[in-house]
């Protein structure tokens, strides 16, 4: 299963590419760091959180055992839940754009990095080590918030710079 932590970012790589392919406008540094912004959003924190989400509501025995987790702890329907939340703030990242971009790299950074600090913390006190608590998981947690982010600051400094650009002064 920790295959499955490539295949959501690999996702947003090739809609970009088809994206830059199909839309000759979008082939400039602003363009193609929306364009992974925007798939980046959908497929890794979209579909990407509600796969987790579908894993620990439909299959929460097997999840709990990837993870280390005893089984049946009713809080697992939660961050179920919680991951569903997080993946449709993703998916609607196709069709809104500004600040809710912002405020999804936000919400999918406090999920994602607050998961990596549980999962160290499980590693250090309880020794789990487990697939689905160290190794892959742990790395794209850490990793995928933070490619997010630099997208964003430069998704929104290309923006500023085409408000600043753009700006025509009137005839004195």
């Amino acid at each position: 299963m920790g295959w499955m932590y490539l295949v959501f970012p690999l996702l947003a790589l090739v809609a970009t590419a088809i994206h830059l392919a199909v839309e000759p406008r979008s082939r400039n540094g602003a363009g193609v760091v929306e364009a992974l912004l925007m798939y980046g959003l959908a497929f890794v924190v979209g579909l990407g959180g509600l796969w987790a989400a579908s894993g620990h509501l439909l299959i929460p025995n097997r999840v709990a055992a990837m993870i280390g987790w005893p089984p049946g702890s009713p809080f697992q329907f939660e961050v179920g839940i919680a991951n569903a939340a997080i993946g449709v703030l993703g998916i609607l990242a196709l069709w809104m754009r500004g600040n809710f971009w912002v405020a999804a790299v936000i919400a999918s950074t406090v999920w994602l990095w607050g998961d990596a600090v549980g999962h160290v913390r499980q590693i250090t006190v309880a020794h789990d080590f487990a697939a689905g608590n160290a190794g892959p998981v742990l790395v794209s947690d850490i990793l995928l918030p933070a490619v997010l982010i630099g997208l964003l600051i430069s998704h929104l400094g290309h923006a500023r710079n085409a408000r600043q650009t753009s700006f025509v002064r009137p005839y004195r």
